[in-house]
């Protein structure tokens, strides 16, 4: 789905992604509106349609920017929607949403990447990577991961342009 249909964020319109400004109070302008209920709501209907028991998503909640769409409230919230408003949810209580980073630091996710085998190297966070494809290094995101990386003891592999 192109979230750009939608605007109003520095990832989805024409506002530039702030540099060097992490950990700023309140929202940032990085934020998507509705980004993670809209995803939610897609897998949820194809979940449920399928008869899955469970719906899995990636946000954190520690080492953030602040999203109101990645902190437990959300999720909770979320679950009551599947709960009161979906066939699923009324007979069966599901499809259960799983976060499994949501309460770990940054150190945390990349230490069990580490262990699970992930190549970062083939990966990296950006709001606004170059032309070619490589990290900028002074988006929130960009800090976050590098302090991430520097705390987990962990070189990080990524190409900053």
């Amino acid at each position: 789905m192109d979230m750009r249909v939608f605007g109003g964020s520095a990832l989805t319109g024409d506002i530039d992604v702030p540099k060097d400004v992490a950990d700023a109070p309140g929202i940032p302008v990085t934020y998507v509106p509705a980004r993670n209920t809209i995803f939610l709501a897609l897998a949820l209907g194809y979940a449920e349609a399928r008869e899955a028991q469970e719906i899995w998503i990636g946000v954190n909640a520690i080492d953030f920017s602040g999203y109101p769409d990645c902190r437990p409230e959300f999720l909770h919230a979320f679950q009551r929607v599947i709960e009161t408003g979906t066939k699923s949810g009324v007979e069966h209580g599901e499809p259960r949403l799983i976060a499994p980073l949501v309460t770990m630091s940054k150190a945390e996710i990349i230490r069990r990447g580490v262990a699970l085998g992930v190549d970062y190297s083939m990966t990296h966070s950006c709001y606004d990577p170059d032309a070619r494809g490589l990290a900028c290094g002074h988006c929130d995101s960009c800090i976050l991961r590098r302090r991430g990386f520097e705390e987990a003891g962990v070189a990080d592999p990524t190409q900053y342009g």
